[in-house]
């Protein structure tokens, strides 16, 4: 099966009870195959997790799925959690995107284990995928905190043989004495207890895997294990890192003694690398580049292994290499857009579909930093600008922003997208927020999009109003 499948087999063979998650590249299908599990798309990542830490207390077993930006939405209850602890196990499946095919960034979620302290890990092949689900509940349980499986495109697609197993799976509510500690002593019994076992964990996890085969080695972790084992000579030792947080450190050190170069082979960044000093070649001494790795990379690494530091040319990739993804020509916000740009004034946009109007031929965006950040950005605008910002995006975390822009009177206008689907990610469907903004915010209109004329005659009424002002652009988006 390929790693997908082997994903939906771990979640379903681990007894989980409930998923959740928002969806996105390359997660989304993650969701769409869970079957019979009880599951829901969140409005955002924060809640997906609390979620799941609920039905963790109550004994169910709980999964969360997230693209690597919404890593950084459910950051929050995800640091708290590890020491206030949890009951059930609670698995955390972050898609990293290495590349950047389809995200705002190209970050590494592996950094959020070190951040929260809890277990990361970072299968190669759908096999060791599969089992380090099964694993992860278990651990999840037994050091009380929520563990973060790192998945990539290319590994959910990658193909393997799996061998299912089914345990009984013991009931585990959170133990209520936690409440008898303090917060200090929540955290002293964390540092006493699960480190501790995380780290001899990891020491002795059968999923990482190494052979002695020659002078020179190789550490990697995630999919380009795969790339690893199929090119490399067979006179290269290899060691292949299943879980990175904690690092085994005693089982890297023994590696290192026991070869005279070594070779980290890891996406996106250099999280292993950095914990290793000097001792080892990588990205930060140019031989592996950010990002993807390719086989390519890996030769070249090898090739250049006798030089202690490797100048790496880097060319930024520009729109015109990569080729231009326009905006949908039917898209029914076009000529919106068109009279938004007339206006001449400061835009943020939204990491939805308006994110297109960033380049030419439109140029529109001034700035677009994540999802449901469009209005406090252009709260902060030295005069009165727009906010374009989906339904989704809005949902997601538009109404906090929306709520501090009414209460400190800012001086900005909102346009809402509302197609009632999150487009980007596949047309799930989205809240309606209409009753809300019309309630809470007394300058709001809804408007037809498609006329430029009546539009822009809109737009300029209202940005002469003073304080905020919102407009619902209603709309049908005709992929969906």
């Amino acid at each position: 099966m390929n790693g997908l499948d082997a994903v939906v087999s771990g979640i379903a063979d681990s007894g989980v009870k409930k998923v959740t998650g928002v969806p996105g590249y390359p997660i989304t299908e993650l969701m769409d195959e869970i079957g019979n599990i009880k599951h829901e798309w969140s409005v955002n990542e924060k809640v997906a997790l609390e979620i799941a830490l609920g039905s963790s207390v109550c004994g169910d077993r709980s999964a969360v799925i997230t693209k690597h930006v919404g890593m950084n939405i459910l950051s929050d209850p995800l640091v708290t959690s590890a020491t206030h602890t949890i009951g059930a196990g609670v698995v955390i499946f972050a898609g990293d995107d290495p590349g950047i095919e389809k995200s705002q960034n190209e970050q590494d979620s592996r950094f959020y284990g070190s951040i929260a302290e809890v277990p990361v890990y970072d299968p190669g092949t759908p096999e060791k995928a599969y089992l380090c689900v099964m694993e992860a509940f278990v651990l999840s349980e037994t050091v009380r905190t929520p563990v973060i499986i790192r998945l990539t495109d290319r590994l959910l697609k990658s193909t393997g043989d799996i061998q299912r197993k089914k345990e009984n799976i013991p009931i585990k509510k959170i133990d209520k004495n936690i409440w008898l500690l303090t917060m200090r002593g929540k955290h002293q019994r964390f540092h006493a207890e699960s480190y501790p076992f995380m780290r001899r964990y990891a020491q002795t996890l059968k999923l990482n895997t190494w052979e002695k085969r020659g002078d020179i080695g190789i550490i990697s972790s995630g999919f380009p294990s795969q790339l690893v084992d199929s090119l490399v000579p067979c006179d290269f030792s290899h060691l292949s890192l299943a879980i990175v947080n904690p690092l085994p450190i005693e089982i890297i050190d023994n590696f290192i003694k026991d070869h005279s170069k070594v070779l980290v082979v890891e996406e996106t960044e250099p999280v292993i690398e950095r914990q290793l000093s000097k001792r080892v070649l990588g990205k930060l001494t140019g031989h592996m580049p950010y990002g993807r790795i390719e086989a390519g990379d890996i030769r070249k690494a090898l090739d250049n292994i006798n030089i202690d530091a490797v100048k790496q040319e880097v060319v930024p990739q520009t729109i015109e290499k990569r080729g231009v993804r326009p905006i949908c020509e039917d898209c029914p916000y076009l000529p919106m857009y068109m009279a938004i740009k007339e206006l001449d004034v400061p835009v943020a946009g939204d990491l939805g579909c308006s994110i297109m109007t960033s380049s030419p031929p439109f140029s529109l965006i001034d700035a677009a930093f994540s999802l449901g950040s469009s209005i406090s950005t252009a709260c902060g605008f030295n005069r009165k600008g727009i906010a374009i910002i989906g339904d989704y995006g809005l949902a997601h975390s538009g109404i906090p922003a929306l709520i501090n822009a009414v209460h400190n009177e800012h001086e900005v206008l909102v346009v809402v997208l509302q197609n009632e689907v999150a487009a980007m990610t596949g047309g799930q469907k989205v809240p309606d927020l209409t009753g809300l903004l019309d309630y809470y915010i007394k300058d709001t209109a809804i408007v037809d999009p498609t006329n430029q004329t009546i539009i822009k005659s809109l737009l300029e009424t209202k940005m002469k109003n003073r304080g905020i002002s919102v407009l619902i652009a209603k709309a049908r988006c005709p992929r969906y």
